[in-house]
């Protein structure tokens, strides 16, 4: 008698993190939020997935500087988990010479997670060849999360029927609110434009936000959405919720 092996595979998902660029707005240079990557990191390998982490593009990762904990601001000097994700020789080196899009097999992987920052809102909203991507993962079948600034992507991605993803769909993103606060913070415009404003005036798609700078994230059939860079957790953990350990 041949006793049968119980082989436990494990989840995969593939982080996607924007690539370096310039603000239009401010001058700065800009890339991915710091607790938008890690937290949600931290609560997939937490549950035993396995994560890779690309870009767009390929290559070196750059962050927006106030999310950097040791940042002379102290913005994000709480953030000890992005703190212990950049002194971590091993994980530090995930976010040199990434994967572009492009040399990523889809098919291997059950979720794929767009972390936000102000790179978004420049590399990623006029980016066709992601907006393709993320649109063949949504119709494979396969969870496709999405957060903070992250989600302008979402205004431009239409499905193979010519519908955007969103459509028909509640789901979440910065807030006006948010970006008035920001703006005001830094005593000048940030964004080239606002994803709320851009999003309410689609039609047939329901854009919904919640306390501003509050984890609030949101789950409508396998997209799943979060509002700002304290709701990365939260969309990771609806993901394990829609994966399952």
């Amino acid at each position: 008698m041949t006793a049968s092996i119980d082989i436990h595979v494990k989840k995969r998902v593939l982080m996607i993190a924007a690539n370096p660029g310039v603000s239009p707005t401010t001058g700065w240079p800009i890339g991915f939020w710091w607790a938008e990557l890690t937290h949600p990191f931290w609560v997939f390998t937490e549950a035993g997935y396995e994560v890779d982490i690309a870009s767009p593009k390929g290559g070196d990762l750059e962050t927006d500087s106030y999310s950097d904990p040791e940042d002379p601001s102290g913005y994000s000097a709480h953030d000890l988990i992005s703190l212990g994700f950049k002194k971590s020789e091993t994980h530090a080196k995930l976010l040199k010479g990434t994967r572009s899009i492009a040399e990523v097999e889809l098919d291997s992987y059950d979720a794929i997670f767009l972390a936000g920052g102000q790179s978004p809102m420049v590399t990623m909203i006029g980016d066709t060849d992601l907006h393709d991507f993320v649109a063949r993962a949504y119709e494979a079948g396969k969870i496709v999360a999405v957060v903070c600034h992250g989600t302008c992507v979402l205004l431009k991605t239409r499905l193979s029927s010519g519908d955007l993803l969103v459509k028909g769909k509640t789901w979440t993103g910065f807030a006006n609110s948010e970006e008035a606060y920001a703006d005001a913070f830094v005593g000048m415009k940030i964004q080239p434009f606002w994803i709320e404003e851009e999003a309410k005036k689609l039609p047939d798609t329901n854009f919904i936000v919640s306390g501003m700078f509050k984890a609030f994230a949101v789950r409508d059939g396998n997209l799943i959405t979060g509002q700002q860079q304290y709701s990365g957790a939260a969309a990771a953990e609806l993901t394990v919720e829609a994966l399952g350990r």
